[in-house]
């Protein structure tokens, strides 16, 4: 006959397990089992889901007082101070190295003499950000920065003088002397805004073979063969230039990971052109609307962003418009098709940045002093205001790190 089964109950306060068994050889992986679980439920309990440090930067012109530092609870959205690097002068656009031990700054003072570029050692347990070195932008208003995977190399681009910088980055952080500036020239057909070269952005390719420089005055991407052990680590490449529609103003750009396709926000038509993307060349697929026909106010795209999963794009838009604009991205064909617009409820979207969990995008509102906290619906990509809202002074760029 069979043995009779036996039933042990294990309660520890946080759920009650039942176990059937047949046999002692079972019993005891049972107990055993039974005796560890409190330990890692405890530990669970101790730890907590992984939090992020949110960086911020601002212009310093009002009461901000440099690179500010808050906590970030991804199951939740919101925000805890930590602490502020201060006497930073207006650290515009950061860019944090890869493996999460440097934090670097432009510094957009609007200096007829030049502006200047910011190292800064962080500390990811702490939030601490402690600075290193600076040195000259080597051209004006940089509004840009990005760095390598092997936190080898530094780019700048310097919007007003239509160049950009390339910088050794040293074992410490630190900045090296430049290696390459490279300027722009010519214009386009908006004879405000296009009379010369505007840098906007500098943006390694996914496979970091090239870089691309999005140029709002000429209308142009242009394209940058990458030796990064080369005394002169850019050379046009193969595709130098992809020109788009005359008054598009190419702002900011981003890959998917795959690097098949590739989405470019332009700020004076407020499009959205998106691309093929094949051994280092981009090909237009698509040219999309941010806003409706009937819009007729005036237009500032500005940011824009892949949600983790890739399946949705964010994209916001200054000017009369302030809002978020949402599309669902097609993934064998890599075109858009609109979901939503949200309003930021402030002045001047400048930048904003989706949580790495997905579960939450935070927009910065530069004019406004205020940055919104929204929940991402990931099945439908759909942004709903949370009652999150954090009042800094001139919030321009935000960067999550995760917390140790």
């Amino acid at each position: 006959m069979p043995q009779p089964k036996r039933l042990f109950l294990c309660t520890f306060g946080y759920k009650i397990n039942y176990f059937f068994v047949m046999n002692i050889k079972k019993t005891t992986s049972i107990l055993i089992l039974c005796l560890l679980t409190p330990w890692v439920l405890m530990a669970q309990k101790k730890h907590g889901p992984a939090k992020y440090h949110l960086l911020i930067g601002t212009y310093t012109n009002g009461t901000s007082k440099g690179i500010y530092v808050y906590k970030f609870d991804p199951s939740n959205g919101k925000t805890t101070y930590e602490q502020v690097a201060a006497g930073v002068k207006d650290p515009a656009y950061l860019a944090v190295s890869t493996d999460k031990r440097f934090v670097y700054a432009v510094n957009e003072s609007h200096n007829p003499a030049g502006d200047s570029v910011s190292a800064f050692k962080f500390d990811d347990r702490s939030g601490k950000l402690t600075y290193i070195n600076k040195l000259p932008s080597y051209g004006n208003d940089p509004c840009y920065v990005s760095v390598d995977k092997k936190n080898k190399t530094l780019f700048v681009a310097n919007y007003s003088s239509g160049s950009l910088s390339v910088y050794p980055l040293k074992a410490n952080g630190s900045i090296g002397d430049t290696l390459q500036t490279i300027r722009h020239t010519g214009g386009s057909v908006d004879a405000t805004r296009q009379k010369s070269p505007h840098v906007h952005a500098v943006i390694l390719s996914p496979d970091e073979k090239y870089l691309i420089a999005d140029d709002l005055g000429t209308d142009k991407v242009y394209e940058y063969d990458y030796q990064p052990n080369a005394k002169i680590p850019l050379k046009p490449a193969a595709q130098p230039t992809v020109a788009v529609d005359p008054a598009s103003g190419p702002r900011h750009l981003v890959f998917t990971k795959n690097a098949k396709h590739a989405y470019l926000a332009q700020e004076i038509s407020a499009k959205i052109r998106a691309f093929n993307y094949a051994d280092g060349k981009l090909t237009s697929i698509q040219n999309i609307d941010m806003e409706t026909p009937e819009f007729k106010g005036v237009n500032g795209a500005a940011d824009i962003h892949l949600s983790p999963d890739e399946n949705f794009l964010y994209a916001s838009n200054r000017g009369e418009a302030n809002d978020l604009v949402v599309y669902k991205i097609n993934k064998t064909t890599g075109k858009l098709t609109f979901v939503q617009r949200q309003s930021t409820f402030g002045n001047a979207p400048r930048n904003f940045a989706i949580d790495p969990t997905g579960n939450f995008l935070l927009v910065a509102n530069q004019n406004t002093d205020d940055i919104y906290t929204f929940k991402i619906n990931k099945t439908t990509g759909k942004l709903t205001f949370t009652g999150t809202k954090l009042e800094l002074s001139h919030p321009v760029c935000l960067k999550f790190v995760l917390a140790k």
